[in-house]
């Protein structure tokens, strides 16, 4: 991660995929007020750091996961990057829904996969790791083997360590929150003193005020 991590973050600031705000938090879907929002979905519209992302999340495949035989997207975020990686890697692709078609074949995987399929799972943002842990099952399910999964970007919560530890996938993300806040203090995002009101969030993300 060293070689990524800061370059990684800057990047993501520089174009407003990552937005830093403790005086007016965010609210998350799950009710959680934050001073960080990140949406990485905002790289694919610009080419270079696109482009950028995509090469370090491709070499961080080729650098853990020997003799990998797909890739596959967490839908939906996870989609694009991962076509991406699987492009520069000329490996077959494929995607995990976070639950079946109510219509047709009601698929819950789309793409081939076939039974002892080595697969590296792409994955845009890491929280807690529940969705994304959800499609290594669905994989592990349908025959697949899990060598990992790469993400652009983690929080580095303690509950997403042990989720992944549990369900026994290896996580290798390019960036991570204590990168991200030397970046954004080294390139004035924000001052010493709303450094460490932003720190304290991620220590009780539920309480944070």
């Amino acid at each position: 991660m060293a070689s990524t991590a800061g370059p990684v973050a800057r990047k993501l600031m520089e174009i407003g995929a990552i937005k830093l705000n403790h005086e007016k938090p965010f609210t998350w879907s799950s009710g959680w007020k934050s001073p960080i929002y990140c949406d990485n979905r905002l790289s694919l519209s610009f080419p270079d750091v696109r482009a950028y992302i995509k090469r370090c999340l491709s070499q961080a495949v080729r650098e853990n996961f020997a003799k990998v035989d797909a890739i596959a997207g967490v839908a939906t975020a996870g989609i694009p990057q991962g076509t991406l990686v699987a492009e520069e890697l000329e490996l077959p692709f494929l995607y995990v829904r976070p639950k079946p078609k109510d219509h047709g074949l009601e698929n819950l995987i789309e793409g081939k996969i076939e039974k002892g399929q080595k697969v590296v799972l792409v994955e845009d943002l890491i929280s807690t790791g529940g969705s994304s842990l959800k499609a290594a099952t669905a994989l592990r399910e349908a025959g697949a083997k899990i060598a990992g999964m790469v993400a652009i970007f983690t929080y580095g919560f303690e509950a997403a360590e042990k989720n992944f530890d549990k369900e026994e996938v290896d996580l290798v993300c390019l960036s991570d929150f204590s990168y991200l806040l030397d970046e954004a203090l080294q390139n004035k995002y924000i001052t010493e003193s709303q450094l460490v009101h932003i720190k304290a969030w991620r220590f009780d993300p539920a309480n944070w005020k």
